[in-house]
C-alpha cells in the first residue's frame, strides 16, 4: 500500500512458511507503506497456510511481503510486478537471497502488463496506491484493475484488495461476477478477499462470511 503520510519501515519480516522470520530490507521510498504483519497473517488464514501448487500475482509488488510470502508457503509461480526502480532493486535481491526460482520479476507497470497477461492466475495480490481523497482514493484505477485481471484469472480464483474504504460487489463492474468473501479492517485500511464468480463453489477456512478485524 501506498500513502503519502508515512514513512516506510526499515524492514518488514515473513511471517510464514520455509522463510519464516526472514527479514527484508525495505528502501527508503516516499509513500511505500507494506501490508503490516497482522494483516498478512489474517489473510493467509483465509487463503490457507500452504498455497502448494497456485499461481501468485503480486501487482504493485512494493516490499514485496506479499508474493514472498506466497512464495514462502508453496507457490508454485510467483509474478512481482513493480515499476519504481529501486524497489525492483530490492526485489531482485531478496529472490537472489533466498534462491526463489519460483519467483519472476516484471519491472513496469501492472495495468500495461495486464493488458497482455495470459490467463491461469489463482491467487493476485491488489495493493495499488491510495491516491488522494481528492480524486476519489484512486477508485477508477482499483475499478479498471479489477476489470482488466477478471479474464486472466482461473475460476475460482481470489483476489486481495488494500482500498481506503470498504467495497463491495456492488463497486465492481456490474457485467463481471465478483464474491467478497471476507473485509478486514487496520486502522485506516479496509482490506478484503474477492473470489472470481457469482459464488464460491468453497471456502479455504470455513464458512463464506463477511469478517472485520479491527487491527491498531
Amino acid at each position: 500500500m501506498k500513502s503519502a503520510k508515512r514513512a516506510p519501515p526499515g524492514e518488514v519480516r515473513l511471517i510464514g512458511g520455509q522463510w519464516k522470520r526472514s527479514k527484508l530490507p525495505v528502501p527508503p521510498v516516499p509513500g511505500l507503506r507494506p501490508t503490516p504483519d497482522r494483516v498478512r497473517e489474517t489473510l493467509f488464514n483465509w487463503l490457507g497456510q500452504d498455497l502448494s501448487g497456485l499461481r501468485c500475482l503480486d501487482l504493485f509488488a512494493g516490499s514485496g511481503a506479499l508474493g514472498l510470502e506466497a512464495a514462502s508457503r508453496g507457490a508454485r509461480d510467483v509474478l512481482l510486478v513493480e515499476r519504481d526502480a529501486q524497489l525492483v532493486g530490492a526485489l531482485r535481491q531478496h529472490v537472489a537471497r533466498f534462491g526463489a526460482q519460483q519467483v519472476q520479476i516484471h519491472a513496469g507497470d501492472a495495468l500495461q502488463w495486464l493488458a497482455g497477461a495470459q490467463p491461469g492466475w489463482d491467487v493476485v495480490f491488489l495493493d495499488p496506491p491510495f491516491g488522494a481523497a481528492a480524486n476519489g482514493w484512486n477508485e477508477a484505477l482499483i475499478r479498471e484493475l479489477m476489470r482488466r485481471l477478471h479474464p486472466a484469472l482461473r475460476a475460482g480464483a481470489w483476489v486481495y484488495l488494500e482500498a481506503a474504504r470498504p467495497w463491495r460487489q456492488a463497486d465492481l463492474p456490474a457485467d463481471l461476477p465478483w464474491h467478497l468473501h471476507r473485509h478486514g479492517q487496520a486502522g485506516a485500511v479496509h482490506y478484503h478477499l474477492f473470489r472470481r464468480g457469482a459464488e464460491p463453489e468453497s471456502a479455504p477456512d470455513g464458512p463464506v462470511l463477511e469478517h472485520t478485524e479491527m487491527v491498531h
